[in-house]
């Protein structure tokens, strides 16, 4: 019988979330339907790899001997998969009941859509935005004016809707449409690599959805400390500067660059005095923005272990 589903789950040092998500798709997966569940640990220390293994069971377990970025991950899980559709999930993910099947069959019902992203929602159970328009001058002028919520945002309603990118986290991919644009691009360490992926799908004539019907949780494990999460900047403001080059070019993606900086300023001095806000973060956001190729982010300390 020829597997329907794949879930391809990346991780990387988060074992008790990762033996949360394998439990989730356990307790979550439709009945009677052939599956696969590939498991990658990304050269975690902290017992990952083992703790899987004594799961037992049909878990396909790869291994990478150094730490990869999430982009090479996922691609690497997509391509040895065998099933019809492809959830990517990341291990601190978990399905709510019910997400599996439906994010099934608004693919088989839309067949011009590659991928379908459920609500997400965050450890508290409250949804978070996970579906955008994607970046452009346009979009980061949104944001500058403070409209990024009600003009970028697509992952509202309550009805299943076309969106342009939604967040990897919990993506279901139509393995064929994935194939036929290459997978995604590796030079997208971590951030943007779902975005640029879903931009050259639209470039081949698929689009994505958002299902609001189906929902997973994504436990937030971001710091607000800027000695730990200052990697996660730069390599965000990085991936989007090399996102808006690919597609927009240099002019563009000078004018993102400005446009964005301006914000976390302008974020920065109302933080400044406003009781509990993250000022010095707005700070180095602001920075990272109009200098993207400055300073270390998450590949190069995943380079130096």
């Amino acid at each position: 019988m020829a597997i329907e589903l794949s879930y391809c789950v990346v991780n990387t040092n988060g074992r008790d979330y990762l033996l949360a998500c394998l439990a989730a798709i356990e307790a979550t997966h439709p009945a009677r339907m052939e599956r696969e569940i590939l498991v990658l640990d990304n050269a975690s220390t902290d017992g990952s790899a083992e703790a899987v293994r004594d799961l037992g069971g049909d878990i396909q377990l790869i291994e990478q001997p150094r730490p990869t970025g999430k982009a090479a991950n996922d691609s690497l899980l997509m391509e040895r998969a065998k099933g019809r559709y492809c959830l990517l999930l990341n291990e601190d993910s978990e399905l709510k009941p019910g997400a599996a099947a439906v994010l099934m069959a608004a693919l088989d019902t839309d067949p011009e859509a590659a991928a379908a992203t459920p609500q997400l929602l965050g450890s508290d159970g409250a949804p978070s935005p996970c579906a955008w328009r994607f970046p452009g001058v346009g979009t980061a002028l949104a944001g500058a004016l403070f409209l990024h919520r009600w003009l970028t945002v697509q992952s509202t309603g309550k009805v299943t809707r076309r969106v342009d990118w939604a967040q990897s986290s919990a993506l279901m991919v139509r393995r064929e449409a994935a194939a036929q644009v290459g997978f995604m691009d590796p030079d997208f360490f971590v951030y943007y690599d779902e975005c640029d992926f879903a931009k050259r799908l639209a470039e081949a004539g698929w689009h994505e959805v958002f299902v609001p019907g189906a929902a997973a949780v994504h436990h937030d494990q971001l710091s607000s400390d800027l000695a730990t999460g200052l990697p996660r900047i730069v390599e965000f403001h990085r991936n989007r500067d090399l996102y808006m080059r690919k597609h927009h070019g240099r002019i563009a993606a000078l004018a993102v660059r400005g446009l964005t900086a301006w914000s976390y300023a302008l974020r920065a001095l109302a933080a400044t005095v406003t009781p509990g806000q993250p000022a010095e973060v707005y700070r180095a956001h602001a920075r990272q923005a109009l200098f993207p190729a400055r300073g270390a982010g998450i590949k190069e300390r995943a380079e130096a272990r």
